[in-house]
């Protein structure tokens, strides 16, 4: 059980742990105040052929509960700049905001995460010193609980510099199956949330199998330049090889982020990229993310995410209030309206990840991959 009904459920019975089939995945409902309810997501949904088979490492030695694991998502792109850090922090806060118990586990040296969530320096910033310690001693990751309402965070940050060389070194020692460090810490808590998200850093590529060994799903964003779709086709090499640690690994799905909202043409152009690099396949969401450089700007200033700038857009006086009382544009930075806009494409983004995960879950063949074939 999800949403606020859930959450009720787990103060009376503790720990949430079994199938995720009998906690199924709801539409995320539009924040109060907000420009108008979500429309339904006008998307075909069928199952893709299973990828071929590998050969896995044997988990089992490792003591890792994949079942707990079965809503992790890893974010990942090899090029930098293509959102991830942004789609993590939006889309776990609008799903923590819906009443979904959301965790996200920050593996870049950055920690960007901080800046958006407003947390950098604060209390819940150790610099990803706790992520550090667990993955070296084998015990569970202990998340900084409340840094929203339903969104816990184990940081990221400059300590994480220790655990590419302590990698390399396990690698030598025990071989590819080093990279379950990280499943191995994070199955004994993901049962206790209904989405986990991890934050990959860009050409890490020690960092991105640790979260690809650990993750059910990779979702990966790209722009419409060169470059992002440059990243992809590196990630579908790491997945290739993830899948011998990790066979229930698969493929979300990709989003195309900070592009403009009327350009169908170069959506089209992405998508047909998008399909030569994976076989003829077309895992693009119908759902993007406008560019909005402002509302970029305002975000990470002020710590907060889109959803939280649209509320505040909405509570602001009009402008030329504000100059009757005596603000003027040189003292009183307003937000831009834009947040509003950029809020609902995130919505739209959550009710068709949330529709993925449904179709994946219920599907009888638990290694079929969902697919869309939509057209924008």
């Amino acid at each position: 059980m999800t949403g606020p009904a859930g959450r009720a459920a787990r103060t009376a019975t503790g720990r949430r742990r079994g199938s995720r089939a009998d906690r199924p995945v709801e539409p995320v409902p539009a924040p109060d105040p907000a420009p108008g309810p979500v429309d339904a997501v006008d998307t075909e949904i069928t199952a893709v052929a299973p990828v071929a088979p590998v050969d896995p490492v044997d988990p089992a030695p490792h003591g890792i509960d994949r079942d707990a694991l079965a809503r992790t998502i890893a974010m990942v792109n090899d090029k930098g700049g293509v959102g991830k850090t942004s789609l993590v922090a939006n889309l776990a806060g609008q799903f923590a905001a819906a009443g979904y118990r959301c965790l996200l586990v920050d593996l870049n040296r950055q920690a960007n995460l901080a800046d958006d969530l407003g947390f950098r320096d604060g209390p819940a910033d150790d610099r990803g010193a706790g992520l550090l310690v667990s993955v070296v001693a084998g015990t569970p990751l202990r998340p900084v609980e409340g840094v929203r309402p339903g969104l816990d965070v184990v940081a990221g940050g400059a300590r994480l510099v220790d655990l590419v060389p302590l990698m390399v070194s396990r690698v030598q020692e025990q071989g590819r199956a080093a990279f379950l460090a990280l499943a191995e810490v994070l199955a004994p808590v993901a049962g206790d949330y209904d989405l986990v998200f991890v934050d990959c850093p860009p050409e890490t590529t020690i960092l991105t199998d640790l979260a690809l060994a650990a993750a059910r799903w990779v979702l990966m964003p790209t722009k419409s330049d060169g470059g992002g779709l440059v990243g992809m086709r590196l990630v579908g090499e790491r997945f290739a090889l993830a899948r011998e640690l990790n066979p229930d690994l698969g493929l979300l799905g990709a989003v195309l982020f900070a592009t403009g909202s009327r350009s169908r043409v170069v959506h089209a152009e992405v998508r047909e990229a998008v399909e030569r690099a994976f076989g003829g396949h077309s895992p693009l969401f119908t759902t993007s993310i406008r560019h909005a450089e402002r509302t970029a700007q305002d975000a990470r200033r002020l710590g907060r995410l889109a959803h939280e700038l649209e509320q505040e857009v909405a509570a602001q006086p009009a402008w030329w209030a504000a100059l009757r009382e005596g603000g003027t544009s040189a003292t009183a930075r307003r937000l831009s309206p834009t947040a509003a806009s950029v809020a609902g494409d995130y919505r739209d983004l959550g009710v068709e990840l949330l529709n993925l995960l449904r179709t994946a879950e219920e599907s009888p063949t638990a290694d079929a991959r969902p697919e869309q074939e939509a057209t924008s």
